[in-house]
């Protein structure tokens, strides 16, 4: 068309041709023709390494996270793009906002991975994601101060329910003893007060819960209160009479406790809740959750990209049409489901279908975030042409794995096409 010599165009074209075979085309038909190899390479296999693409249990659970990846992470980065690109259109500070989530786009997915492997690590004193986890969780079901509290030698006191019982039943003005041991010194709590011996009171129940146990070899008495024992402050005690809790207190910073007279004749219990043990938090990388939490890392990532495609769309559609639905008295909300969303459907399908031909190809999250003893639960299909490859010495299944992978991803990168091709010619 524009005269030019078909020479040159071809000397101008052969360094991308070059590159493009070497790089594209060599690779792709190289995989094809070594996937009907078996491993050495030199006997020919026919569909076997086809075969175990779904007969192999690694491969077939790498299936399966692709499909639930292929679902999720692109469907909610998506939705959380779109609601940053719709809230962030109308305030001041939106600009500063849309650059802070897009900025995780500027972090490599090894650096993610590391971060996140951080995150979720499982100790509160490490793990964000548990010390908030762990910090709500205590707002409404506040730990026990005393996990490892027991009754030690001669004890009045004997196992019930995960808690402790008296072994026999007490008296109003006969002040009780229950001592306990297993906390250290230093674990006590901060208002934890020396322990007084319990003075008795006419018609009620009195007595001492405390820690029983002085440092110094033959330091101390057993079964009395001495000077430098400290008492459990806040720990609980029930009077129980067949099988029934007839009153209930809780010990004073000094370790004493007061029952009225119900408490006469009762069996005094120390509950399990004061025994719980710390909660600490979810175990995000285990089997059962490590697939949601990496798709979380990738949606972090993500969500930014999302954002700043469909803030490009939002910018393009007519304000007159928001406004007019608004004066015909549409709500936002009915604003943005009926007009802004369907307005915004070719902008959303581009980005969906990008980050799915994205997430099929996902390996780095998952291999650096997942713990070697969750990664089979966590596996995915580039994962495992990694294992098969170069671990297991494979090459056959992992060149079948890869051609499975490139079938996958060609009918949505030629949706993606298709579409793109169709708005240009709007």
């Amino acid at each position: 068309m524009t005269g030019t010599r078909r020479t040159v165009v071809a000397l101008f074209l052969l360094p991308a041709l070059v590159l493009l075979g070497a790089l594209v085309v060599y690779p792709i038909g190289y995989s094809v023709v070594r996937s009907f190899y078996d491993q050495s390479g030199d006997g020919f296999a026919g569909i076997d390494n086809y075969k175990s693409l779904f007969t192999d249990d690694g491969i077939r659970a790498a299936l399966k996270n692709n499909i639930i990846w292929v679902v999720f992470a692109p469907t909610v980065a998506t939705a959380l793009g779109l609601i940053f690109a719709v809230l962030t259109e109308r305030v001041r500070w939106g600009t500063a906002f849309k650059l802070v989530v897009f900025m995780p786009m500027a972090i490599s997915m090894l650096a993610a991975g590391i971060i996140f492997r951080l995150v979720y690590d499982q100790d509160p004193e490490k793990g964000v994601a548990n010390a908030v986890w762990v910090g709500v969780h205590d707002t409404f079901a506040e730990s026990s101060a005393f996990p490892k509290a027991h009754p030690g030698r001669q004890s009045p006191l004997r196992p019930d329910q995960g808690g402790f019982i008296t072994r026999q039943a007490v008296r109003a003005g006969q002040p009780v003893a229950l001592p306990l041991v297993g906390v250290a010194p230093d674990q006590m709590p901060g208002n934890a007060q020396k322990a007084a011996q319990a003075s008795s009171e006419p018609g009620k129940v009195t007595g001492t819960a405390w820690q029983d146990f002085t440092r110094g070899k033959g330091v101390g008495r057993l079964g009395q209160v001495d000077a430098s024992e400290l008492g459990y402050p806040g720990m609980k005690i029930e009077a129980v009479k067949d099988g029934k809790v007839v009153d209930s207190a809780k010990v004073r910073d000094d370790g004493t406790f007061t029952l009225s007279d119900k408490a006469d004749g009762a069996l005094l219990r120390l509950p399990a809740d004061n025994f719980r043990e710390p909660y600490n938090g979810l175990d995000w990388l285990g089997p059962s959750l490590v697939t949601p939490a990496i798709i979380g890392s990738y949606v972090w990532m993500w969500a930014g990209f999302a954002m700043v495609l469909i803030a490009a769309g939002l910018a393009g559609v007519p304000r007159e049409l928001l406004e007019a639905a608004r004066v015909d008295g549409a709500n936002e909300w009915q604003v943005f489901r009926r007009v802004t969303v369907p307005l915004l459907a070719p902008v959303l399908a581009v980005v969906t279908v990008t980050l799915m031909i994205n997430v099929l190809k996902v390996f780095d999250l998952v291999f650096i975030i997942a713990p070697g003893s969750s990664q089979d639960d966590a596996n995915v299909l580039a994962l495992e042409l990694y294992r098969k490859g170069f671990s297991e010495d494979q090459p056959g299944v992992a060149s079948a794995i890869a051609v499975f992978l490139l079938l996958l991803v060609i009918p949505v990168m030629l949706f993606n096409v298709r579409r793109l091709r169709r708005e240009v010619r709007r």
